[in-house]
């Protein structure tokens, strides 16, 4: 059974639709990558299925329950997790300050094994815990976006255009550690602009244009149509 799933699904803002009619589900433990060009609606199905856009038509299931109604917090506590777009930390905290609002629903005993599982996958930030966000490489702030989110102990994390603005080091070692966390059992959406990268890492595949499906299935399906991604992403791959 799918662990999250959007069926007939469409959101927006105000009187605007942003995205109609799409249906996909992600598994226990997969990772799916939504793909489009700018303007396809990537983000606005992030935000709506965190609960931070209308949802206008449609289910929004998360573990075989209907949480299309439920308020931003409720799907939180359900394991949902978000990774933002630009990271949006609190630049006047510090590294371990930004971790610990991460993890403020869980307990203090959580929280001391959740530093210790972000400060493993990112050692890069145990060095710098006791620095500034806003004193952060853009690599390291994008690091740090990721642990934020691991620190509520999520079973599906939504990235949002993780490689933006980064070096390609950087991104290597931010996929890396997706895959890592992927093989300990988190699903993960990934919505990324390097076309080639996400499809490096995805199971699965849903192309948006225009606020719609074109395009969903395996990832290796995608990297075959070469026309079809070069179309509707701008990528090759």
């Amino acid at each position: 059974m799918a662990w999250l799933e959007l069926q007939n699904f469409s959101c927006g803002y105000g009187e605007m639709v942003a995205v109609s009619g799409l249906s996909l589900a992600i598994e226990p433990g997969q990772i799916l990558a939504l793909l489009g060009p700018n303007g396809a609606g990537k983000t606005s199905t992030i935000l709506a299925i965190m609960g931070h856009v209308q949802i206008k038509a449609g289910t929004l299931s998360v573990d075989g329950r209907d949480v299309t109604r439920l308020p931003a917090l409720a799907r939180a506590e359900l394991g949902l997790a978000l990774v933002p777009e630009g990271r949006r930390l609190f630049s006047d905290l510090t590294v371990a300050e930004n971790l610990t609002v991460g993890g403020y629903s869980r307990s203090r005993a959580d929280e001391e094994r959740n530093l210790e599982r972000v400060f493993d996958l990112f050692p890069r930030l145990f060095e710098r815990r006791t620095q500034l966000a806003a004193s952060l490489s853009g690599g390291e702030q994008q690091m740090l976006a990721i642990g934020r989110a691991l620190m509520s102990m999520p079973r599906l994390l939504l990235v949002d255009e993780l490689s933006l603005g980064l070096m390609p080091k950087m991104v290597d070692l931010c996929l890396d550690a997706l895959k890592r966390l992927n093989k300990e059992g988190l699903a993960i959406l990934l919505v990324e602009q390097n076309t080639s990268r996400a499809l490096d890492v995805a199971v699965q595949v849903c192309v948006l244009a225009s606020g719609r499906s074109v395009f969903s299935g395996p990832a290796e399906a995608a990297r075959r149509d070469v026309d079809l991604l070069h179309s509707y992403t701008g990528a090759a791959v």
